[in-house]
């Protein structure tokens, strides 16, 4: 089973007690948790098949190189488990571009996603729900509440499943997304939650940064302002979600399966708030883009289990999910996690990735008409982060120096071999390079 939100930060956790007591509490939370391309649909492709975009082919939200109509379903976890014996279903969000079709992709043997939508306040209110290829018109009123109807049909498909047979759901509510509409209930919670500071907010000096980075002007109080509001309500946004975690938990609790299922609790990427002054987006290869919230909970091997410290991507999903039904991922670039909550190969730290790509296609303007997001290959390892950008800009952060990635040591001697190490990486990792990257 997973749990997929949508534009959620890695350090919000704290914010979701029930899925902290009910997920993490139980299992384990990976505090290395990362997406191999911080954008909603490459990472959807690569969570549903185990493969990198330069495999996926799917390196943005809409054509070409990314959407729904690029994107090859013909070979994802739901139709390995379904193969398998499985009962699917993904109910919410599955591809930026899914809209105006009856089509239900392979795989699933119940389908409820979201038509659309055609503009993304309608994924809280009004909006299109396709169920099993009948599109359906879902109104205002309190109950309409996406998150709340979402969970509601995840229930009934826990609920209505044979105790005898397996099943898989694929849960993913659009929160904590723009415009990040909470549950009327939740509406003026975390009013007195503090301004978001950290030490890389609004940085003042980007000199040593990639050219789109110097194009942005610092932060006016106004910007500011609505990040201090969006934050807020991306929290507010969570509690629902937060809801619906511990109505599934009971829902497989009374069903008999919670002893037996892995619940896995992750996003499909993170977002900035204003580090580097970059506001209420992801798309490039730092921090609060690249980490999620990662937390795996199944009782036969997480419980009493300390946190790990392993890099956990998105590309491992699939091949977790696989290898727990006694299948296969065909293609998949990831590694099944089973090892490693297990305990198979603790005490040999060389076993697992000590590194791994991220990578990303020319994306169009962002925070006004001058600044996009060149192509870039990135290798992020358990210490260094080092970005070849298709301009010719690159960057090398020393992260456990400076975790928050403002001083770009690229230049200086200290870290020439290191840089020559990462680069390689990056080199080997990077193939094909993505549209658009020809330095």
């Amino acid at each position: 089973m997973l749990i997929l939100t949508d534009d959620q930060r890695f350090d919000s956790l704290w914010a979701m007690p029930q899925t902290r007591k009910f997920v993490v509490g139980p299992g384990v939370k990976f505090q290395n948790g990362f997406v191999t391309d911080p954008l909603c649909c490459p990472s959807r492709a690569s969570i549903l098949t185990g493969a990198y975009p330069h495999t996926t082919g799917i390196y943005q939200n809409s054509p070409p190189d990314g959407g729904f109509a690029d994107f090859n379903d013909t070979t994802t976890i739901a139709t390995q488990l379904q193969a398998a014996g499985y009962r699917t279903d993904l109910v919410g969000k599955y591809f930026n571009g899914y809209a105006k079709t009856t089509y239900v992709p392979p795989g699933w043997s119940r389908w409820t996603a979201f038509d659309g939508p055609r503009y993304v306040s309608a994924a809280y209110y009004n909006y299109l729900l396709n169920v099993d290829g009948t599109v359906h018109s879902i109104g205002h009123t309190h109950a309409d509440y996406s998150t709340d109807l979402l969970a509601d049909h995840a229930v009934s498909f826990i609920q209505d499943t044979a105790s005898w047979r397996p099943m898989f759901l694929y849960f993913a509510p659009f929160a904590p997304h723009d415009p990040a509409v909470s549950a009327p209930r939740d509406r003026n919670r975390f009013k007195h939650i503090k301004p978001y500071r950290p030490p890389n907010f609004n940085e003042k000096n980007v000199r040593d940064k990639p050219a789109y980075i110097r194009k942005l002007p610092r932060l006016s109080r106004e910007a500011i302002k609505k990040i201090d509001v969006f934050h807020q309500r991306q929290y507010r946004s969570l509690l629902a979600v937060d809801d619906a975690v511990k109505r599934i938990v009971d829902a497989l609790r009374a069903t008999g399966r919670l002893s037996n299922t892995m619940i896995v609790f992750t996003s499909d990427n993170g977002i900035s708030l204003g580090e580097h002054r970059w506001v209420d987006k992801k798309l490039n290869p730092y921090e609060e883009s690249i980490r999620v919230p990662f937390a795996v909970r199944y009782d036969p091997l997480t419980q009493n289990a300390p946190n790990l410290s392993e890099m956990a991507l998105n590309i491992d999903l699939a091949p977790t999910f696989a290898a727990l039904a006694g299948t296969t991922m065909p293609g998949a670039e990831g590694l099944s996690l089973l090892p490693i909550l297990d305990g198979s190969m603790l005490g040999d730290p060389s076993a697992w990735r000590r590194s791994f790509l991220i990578e990303n296609s020319q994306a169009g303007p962002h925070q006004g008409p001058r600044v996009s997001v060149p192509a870039y290959c990135a290798a992020r390892s358990t210490r260094y982060l080092f970005v070849e950008y298709d301009t010719g800009g690159r960057e090398l952060y020393d992260l456990n120096r400076d975790p928050f990635e403002l001083q770009n040591v690229v230049k200086r001697t200290r870290y020439a071999s290191v840089r020559q190490r990462m680069a390689a990486r990056a080199e080997e990792l990077c193939q094909p390079k993505p549209p658009g990257f020809s330095p």
